[in-house]
């Protein structure tokens, strides 16, 4: 992996929130834009507890109509409104805030990866 190419720290904001389809509660936290290879990858992390390992109710079916869900509805007009160019958008579910590219055993975590074609999310399956 190429370094990181930037960083959009984001403030909590209703302007980017959205109900995802298994009811649970999740929060945009960061959106990284990132060289990998010849792409550009654009990763959305969110933060949502409902997916912890020892507590949570949500796994990892439910989860990943989540994902979709913030792909298409969060992601895409996100990167309209930001001007981001992505060849790959990843959306990332954490049950608590973790530094991106440091493992934390502790945390649970589910990444999809999707490429963005006519304005959906095609799920990209790596």
């Amino acid at each position: 992996m190429k370094p990181l190419l930037a960083a959009f720290l984001l403030a909590a904001s209703s302007a980017w929130a959205t109900d995802v389809p298994s009811g649970q509660t999740v929060d945009l936290h960061e959106v990284l834009v990132d060289a990998v290879d010849s792409e550009t990858w654009l990763r959305f992390r969110f933060i949502a507890p409902d997916i912890a390992r020892a507590d949570g109710g949500v796994d990892y079916d439910l989860a990943a109509d989540d994902m979709m869900h913030l792909c298409t509805a969060l992601a895409l007009p996100y990167s309209e409104e930001y001007a981001l160019a992505g060849d790959i958008i990843v959306i990332s579910l954490a049950d608590r805030v973790t530094e991106f590219g440091v493992p934390d055993p502790e945390a649970t975590q589910i990444f999809e990866a999707f490429r963005p074609v006519d304005n959906t999310c095609i799920w990209e399956g790596l």
